[in-house]
C-alpha cells in the first residue's frame, strides 16, 4: 500500500469531501448537515488562507484520506494555550468504507506525522479532537502524542495533545516497531 498527498481543489474535490465530511462516522468533524456548498466555501476558505491548507490523501492514486495542517499561532487555537515555535496543528479524516483495511487509520496517521516533520521547522504537532473521541486518542497516544489539558473551544470541549519530533520517531524506531509486534 502506498499513500501520498496532493493539494485539495475545493471545487473538483467538494464532492467527494461532502460525502465523506457528512456521514455519521465523521459526527466529530460537526460537518452533518453541511451541503454541498458549503463544504465548496468551506474548503475555499481553507485554500485562501495564509495558515492553513488541506491535502487528499491517496491510497495506491485512489483518494483515500484528507489531511488538514494548521499554524496554531493563527488558526483554531488562538488564546487557547501558548505556542512555542515550530508548532504545527494538523487534522485528518479517514472516511468509513465498507472494506476494512487493517492498519490503514495507522498508516495515515503515521504518513501525515512523516510529512509534517519532514519540514525541518517543525519541531512539534499539536492536535484537537473532542474530548469524547476516544478511537483517536488512543490512535495519537500510538504515534506518540501526550495529552496536556482539556480546553474550550467555541465549538467543541477538546483534548489538547503535542507530539515532539522525538515522541513520534521514538515510537518509529525499530525497537518499537519489534516490540509491538512481539505484543500481537
Amino acid at each position: 500500500m502506498t499513500l501520498t498527498l496532493r493539494p485539495l481543489d475545493p471545487l473538483k474535490d467538494a464532492e467527494l469531501l461532502h460525502g465523506w465530511v457528512t456521514h455519521p462516522k465523521a459526527a466529530f468533524w460537526m460537518m452533518q448537515g453541511a451541503t454541498l456548498p458549503d463544504v465548496e466555501r468551506e474548503y475555499m476558505a481553507i485554500a485562501a488562507a495564509e495558515h492553513h491548507d488541506a491535502f487528499i490523501g491517496l491510497r495506491d492514486g485512489v483518494p483515500a484520506f484528507l489531511m488538514e495542517r494548521y499554524d496554531p499561532r493563527y488558526v483554531e487555537l488562538v488564546g487557547l494555550y501558548e505556542p512555542e515555535p515550530g508548532d504545527v496543528g494538523m487534522h485528518f479524516l479517514t472516511p468509513p468504507s465498507d472494506v476494512r483495511i487493517p492498519g490503514f487509520t495507522r498508516a495515515v496517521i503515521t504518513k501525515v506525522m512523516r510529512t509534517l516533520f519532514a519540514d525541518p521547522a517543525t519541531r512539534r504537532v499539536v492536535v484537537e479532537p473532542d474530548v469524547d473521541n476516544k478511537a483517536v486518542h488512543a490512535l495519537n497516544e500510538a504515534v506518540g502524542f501526550r495529552a496536556a489539558e482539556v480546553i474550550q473551544k467555541p465549538e467543541k470541549k477538546a483534548l489538547l495533545s503535542f507530539c515532539t519530533r522525538e515522541q513520534f520517531f521514538e515510537c518509529h524506531s525499530e525497537a518499537a516497531v519489534r516490540e509491538r509486534e512481539s505484543a500481537i
